[in-house]
């Protein structure tokens, strides 16, 4: 038995070579709501928005030039697009996670996992499988009694920023999904054009006077804050698209998204351990139920 099993070993420390970094990079993007709560209030969401992803967007032009370069006009504008899209899905989130606790948010953001195939479907006009709506039944069940807290009260305007942010997550994967001039555009020159859009809704809506100032808000920073701006930056955006694209190369996508639909089960361990945060009886039944249904969903759909 054991000359059969032999072979397999260096099979299995390569699958763990290729998983750990993708399932660091579910750890890091649960991590990001505490983050993001502890550097951000209310006056200053656009102006964190602006110096994390002003941080990293020189190196993503830098490592993908080549690929802008060779960007066609459709295709610029089909990531204009999809950028306009993504920074309201960043705003609806961060201003979301400053009025509600991390692990609220990190778990009813998972909601996307069954609102996007839910949205497909009536796109498509084909009826999901019954289990599908089982498992989406019970996630939402789930968020209605995470949003409760340690008891039946209204759920705060956190929760539902969350929940748009989840519902924009949707309208993002559908648009990808339907503006044909991106389905063939490299991914790293797709995702620097619709930073840079973002960061540049961001940058305007600064200059409007929407809160404070990015330069005034750095420079009121201290270690810890700018140690959690660049987590945001450099570990959750920078870190994990790489982690990604050289994941997909090397396992098959299924796998990639398994690993990372983890996330959510992250926030919850990192705002409870990390950031002292209680969800009570109901809060917690409602978090295993979403983490049940969206696992659930995501196996039948």
């Amino acid at each position: 038995m054991s000359t059969l099993a032999a072979p397999a070993a260096p099979a299995v420390r390569r699958a763990w070579l290729t998983d750990l970094p993708v399932l660091l990079v579910a750890v890091v993007w649960g991590a990001s709501y505490l983050a993001a709560k502890g550097i951000t209030t209310t006056h200053t969401v656009i102006a964190v928005l602006v110096l994390r992803f002003a941080v990293v967007l020189p190196a993503l032009v830098v490592a993908g030039l080549r690929g802008l370069r060779a960007l066609t006009a459709p295709q610029w504008r089909g990531a204009g697009v999809l950028g306009l899209i993504l920074s309201g899905i960043f705003l609806l989130e961060t201003y979301g996670v400053v009025h509600t606790s991390a692990t609220n948010a990190g778990l009813i953001i998972s909601l996307t996992m069954i609102f996007t195939p839910l949205a497909e479907a009536a796109v498509e006009r084909k009826r999901p499988p019954r289990a599908f709506l089982a498992a989406a039944g019970l996630s939402v069940l789930g968020v209605v009694l995470l949003t409760q807290g340690g008891g039946f009260t209204r759920p705060s305007a956190g929760d539902g920023l969350i929940l748009l942010a989840a519902l924009a997550r949707t309208v993002h994967v559908l648009a990808m999904s339907r503006i044909k001039a991106v389905k063939d555009a490299d991914s790293l020159s797709l995702t620097t054009v619709q930073l840079g859009s973002a960061v540049a809704v961001f940058a305007v809506l600064a200059a409007a006077g929407t809160g404070a100032s990015p330069w005034s808000v750095a420079a009121d920073f201290g270690v810890r804050e700018w140690a959690g701006l660049l987590f945001l930056s450099v570990f959750c955006t920078l870190f994990a698209f790489f982690v990604q694209m050289w994941a997909v190369r090397r396992t098959s996508p299924s796998r990639v998204s398994l690993l990372l639909g983890t996330e959510p089960l992250w926030a919850a361990a990192v705002g409870i351990a990390v950031g002292g945060e209680r969800l009570g009886a109901v809060g917690l039944a409602g978090g295993v139920l979403v983490l049940v249904g969206t696992s659930w969903g995501r196996g039948v759909r």
